[in-house]
């Protein structure tokens, strides 16, 4: 009855395998965003805080203050070098060469960073806008760590964890 049971299992999590490397993928995610939101904001509450005295612009961002822009960059940057390890080791097994897939993580992260931090800033600039300055804290950096997703996952399956083709007629 157990090898049955553990048939079932197995059959399940192949028949549905690319549920299961989302699921996988999620909880990467789940656990590198996690550890990203501590550092977010230690960085933001403790590190940067005397940098939030005055508004500060960088480009076409704008920020309630510097440190704002620190918390951000930093603990997104250690989320995503954290996700880019779990999921090419246990979500997608990747074997393709390690360089060419950090390089296009890179590029990934890149633009992920750019989107993420527009977005997360102006989310908290509107809530200060509304007097609701805590929730906008609460709220920016989880919310555009979950709206990535939409790009991130698609990225990483088939571009960045990708696996050898294998040549035709070896084993």
């Amino acid at each position: 009855m157990k090898e049955n049971s553990q048939t079932e299992k197995t059959g399940l999590f192949h028949r549905h395998a690319e549920l299961w490397k989302f699921i996988k993928f999620e909880f990467a995610g789940f656990i590198s965003t996690a550890i990203e939101l501590v550092i977010y904001y230690l960085l933001q509450n403790i590190v940067f805080q005397s940098l939030n005295t005055e508004p500060f612009k960088f480009l076409i961002f704008q920020y309630e203050g510097i440190g704002y822009m620190w918390s951000f960059l930093i603990s997104t940057t250690i989320g995503y070098a954290i996700a880019f390890l779990i999921n090419r080791n246990v979500t997608f097994h990747a074997d393709i060469n390690p360089a060419k897939s950090a390089f296009y993580y890179l590029l990934m992260v890149l633009f992920t960073i750019f989107v993420t931090t527009w977005l997360g800033t102006a989310i908290i600039n509107v809530c200060i806008h509304h007097n609701m300055k805590s929730f906008g804290e609460a709220f920016a950096k989880p919310f555009v760590a979950v709206f990535a997703t939409v790009w991130t996952y698609p990225t990483n399956r088939f571009i960045v964890h990708r696996h050898k083709k294998i040549e035709e007629g070896t084993d």
